[in-house]
C-alpha cells in the first residue's frame, strides 16, 4: 500500500530530571569509580539500567543493602524520610537525584501535614513515588488511586483534607479523581500548581495528537514506567489502538495489518536510540514517510552540583 508513514511525537524520549538523575549517577561513577551503588532504578528504563550497570553501578532494592559507607545514589522518584535515616545510620555518601518535581509534591505533603491536614495522595500505592511522598507523613496520608477509592473514603464532608498527585498520572484520569473529592470534600485544599510535571503533560498531550492522526501508536518505554503506561492508555482512550514496546523486538508485524499512519512516542525515562531503532524498522517494513507532531516546546533543565559538592553524609 502506497503512503504509509510514521508520525513522529516532539516532545518525547528524556525530561529534564530523568537527564539529571543519569548524569549524577555517570558523575559518581567518574569521580568515585565503581562501584556506585544506586538504591532501587535510577529511572524506569532497563536500557538505561544495563547500560549503566555495565560501568559499574549497581542497583540495589534498599538502602540497607549498601555496604556502609559506600556512595549510594537515590533515584529519581525521591525516598522518604525514613530511607534518608537509614542511610545516615550506615554513613552512606548520598547523592540524591530526586527529581526537583518529586521534591516540590514532598514539601508540599511536609506543608500540609504540619497544617493538620489528612493528605489524600492520588497515585498507585506500589510505585516508588508514591511510597516516597507517603512516608513524609504516613499517618495522616491516605492513598488514593481510583475514582471509587475517592468515593469510599471514610471521612466526613467537613474533613480537614488536602490532595497531591504522583507526577507521572493521566492527566484525564486525575481530573476525575479530584473531581470527586472536591464533590465529597467542599473545602479541599491542593497544591499552588499542578503537581503532574510537565514532562507528563506535554507528552500525554502529544500522544492524543498522534492518535488523532494515527491508526496505530506506538509507544516506547519500559512496562515499568508509569508515564509510558499513561501514554498508551491515553492513545487508546482516544479511540486508537496502541501498544508499549520495549524496544524493536517487541513489535508484532500484526498490529500493522490495514494501517497507514503509525504514531511514534517514547515515555519520559526512554533513550532517543531506541526510537530510532523503531522508526528504521518501520521503514523497513514500507513506512518510508516521516512527519513530525509538534505540540510543544521543552526547554527545561534541572542542573546539580558535582557531585563532591553534594554528599549529604561527608566522610572524614
Amino acid at each position: 500500500m502506497d503512503g504509509k508513514k510514521v508520525i513522529l511525537a516532539e516532545p518525547r524520549g528524556f525530561c529534564a530530571g530523568v537527564r539529571r538523575a543519569i548524569s549524577m549517577v555517570e558523575q559518581a561513577l567518574d569521580y568515585y569509580g565503581p562501584p556506585v551503588y544506586v538504591r532501587k532504578e535510577i529511572v524506569h528504563n532497563h536500557h538505561v539500567i544495563r547500560a549503566l550497570e555495565g560501568r559499574g553501578a549497581i542497583f540495589t532494592s534498599s538502602e540497607n543493602d549498601v555496604p556502609e559507607g559506600a556512595v549510594c545514589v537515590f533515584s529519581a522518584h525521591g525516598v522518604s524520610p525514613e530511607v534518608r535515616g537509614n542511610a545516615r545510620g550506615r554513613d552512606l555518601r548520598v547523592l540524591d537525584a530526586t527529581c526537583p518535581l518529586v521534591s516540590k509534591v514532598h514539601q508540599e505533603a511536609q506543608r500540609f501535614a504540619r497544617a493538620g491536614r489528612t493528605i489524600l495522595l492520588v497515585g498507585h500505592a506500589d510505585h516508588e513515588e508514591v511510597e516516597g511522598t507517603l512516608g513524609e507523613a504516613p499517618a495522616s496520608t491516605i492513598v488514593v488511586e481510583s475514582v471509587e477509592d475517592a468515593r469510599a473514603l471514610d471521612l466526613p464532608p467537613d474533613a480537614d483534607v488536602a490532595y497531591l498527585t504522583q507526577t507521572t498520572l493521566s492527566l484525564d484520569e486525575t481530573a476525575a479523581i479530584i473531581g470527586t473529592l472536591r464533590e465529597r470534600f467542599p473545602a479541599l485544599a491542593g497544591p499552588a500548581t499542578d503537581d503532574i510535571c510537565y514532562a507528563s503533560q506535554n507528552r500525554q498531550n502529544a500522544v492524543k495528537a498522534l492518535a488523532a492522526r494515527s491508526d496505530l501508536v506506538l509507544v516506547v518505554g519500559s512496562a515499568n514506567s508509569s508515564n509510558s503506561v499513561r501514554m498508551v492508555e491515553v492513545a487508546r482512550n482516544a479511540g486508537t489502538a496502541s501498544h508499549l514496546v520495549s524496544n524493536v523486538e517487541d513489535v508484532d508485524v500484526g498490529w500493522l495489518d490495514g494501517t497507514t499512519a503509525i504514531g511514534v512516542s517514547a515515555g519520559a525515562s526512554t533513550p532517543e536510540f531506541l526510537v530510532d531503532q523503531l522508526v528504521d524498522r518501520l521503514v523497513e517494513l514500507g513506512y518510508d514517510g516521516l512527519e513530525i507532531e509538534e505540540t510543544a516546546t521543552e526547554n527545561i533543565t534541572f542542573t546539580f552540583r558535582p557531585v563532591w559538592q553534594t554528599e549529604e553524609v561527608v566522610q572524614p
